[in-house]
């Protein structure tokens, strides 16, 4: 109980702050996706590149540390696009964007802050490590997916077109890859520039949580209750089970396997209503499942941290 009032509560009460912020027209919409816009183009790809640039690559990007994780968000994804094509009779692109909500678990805003309080700024390590390969592999799955179920005659010739330029437009990737060629390139930034790209990254996670719980205000929950609470089932249970599975067989470290847990079990992220959005498809599960599970997320997360050691 006492991580639940230590580490989650204080996240959640951010997200709360701007959503009761959004509900009492406290602030008004524009400064509402202004914030995000901010802290989704600029301040959290600075944490990014900050966090990237000065990450020992060598140690830290761990191959079973990414099976673990990516090999659930795989059987998550699969499970929830078959499962919305046998049980909820949904068409094929449908099931993709109901799959990749299942996939897409919010790893910046919520498993970066819940792990930091847990365990401290030192066990990020495996976070930056699944946060930097999050968007491209998530991405180029789910466009890949959901242009091959769309494609008629020639279009599926622009499908690899078609993923690049979709998963490189990504503000964050392009973050994490600047820092990354930092990194093997040993660049170096004059001192008065660190400081203030250190000045920017500490309003990346406040603003976003703050920023996030605004946004959440206007996804009401509607219909399709099953199809939302099969959507949170896999998403904050499915994918943690298996990546706690995957863990123990590839012999994780314990803070690796933080990491990749307490990540996995993480609410759909809200690039999950968006990628819905994007292609016109299951919106109104992918918008509820965010707000729902988001809620649940406070219980669950809090289950996980009772579960690792």
């Amino acid at each position: 109980m006492q991580a639940l009032i230590d580490v989650i509560l204080p996240v959640f009460i951010v997200i709360g702050a701007g959503y009761l912020a959004s509900w009492r027209r406290l602030l008004p919409e524009q400064v509402i996706d202004g914030l995000m816009e901010f802290t989704q183009t600029i301040a959290v790809p600075c944490l990014l590149f900050r966090a990237m640039w000065q990450l020992d690559l060598g140690s830290n990007f761990s191959i079973p540390l990414l099976l673990a994780f990516y090999g659930g968000a795989v059987a998550a994804f699969a499970a929830g696009l078959f499962g919305a094509r046998l049980l909820f009779g949904r068409d094929w692109e449908d099931s993709i964007a109901i799959g990749f909500v299942c996939l897409f678990s919010n790893t910046l805003l919520l498993g970066l802050p819940i792990t930091e309080r847990a365990y401290g700024p030192d066990a990020l390590s495996g976070n930056y490590a699944i946060i930097a390969l999050h968007s491209p592999f998530g991405y180029t799955l789910g466009i890949t997916a959901m242009e091959i179920a769309r494609a008629r005659g020639t279009q599926i010739r622009r499908l690899p077109l078609t993923v690049l330029r979709a998963v490189f437009r990504n503000a964050l990737v392009v973050g994490i890859l600047i820092g990354i060629t930092f990194n093997l390139g040993s660049v170096t930034l004059p001192e008065p520039v660190t400081q203030a790209l250190d000045m920017v990254t500490r309003t990346a996670l406040p603003g976003a949580l703050f920023a996030l719980g605004g946004v959440l205000y206007r996804y009401r929950p509607e219909g399709d209750l099953r199809a939302i609470l099969f959507v949170c089932s896999i998403a904050l249970g499915l994918h943690a089970a298996l990546t706690y599975l995957f863990g123990n067989l590839l012999g994780l470290s314990t803070d690796n396997m933080r990491s990749a847990v307490l990540t996995a079990a993480m609410a759909p992220g809200v690039n999950a209503y968006l990628f819905a959005n994007m292609y016109g498809r299951a919106k109104r599960v992918a918008a509820s499942s965010v707000l729902i599970g988001t809620a649940l997320c406070v219980v669950t997360s809090w289950v996980w941290l009772q579960v690792l050691p």
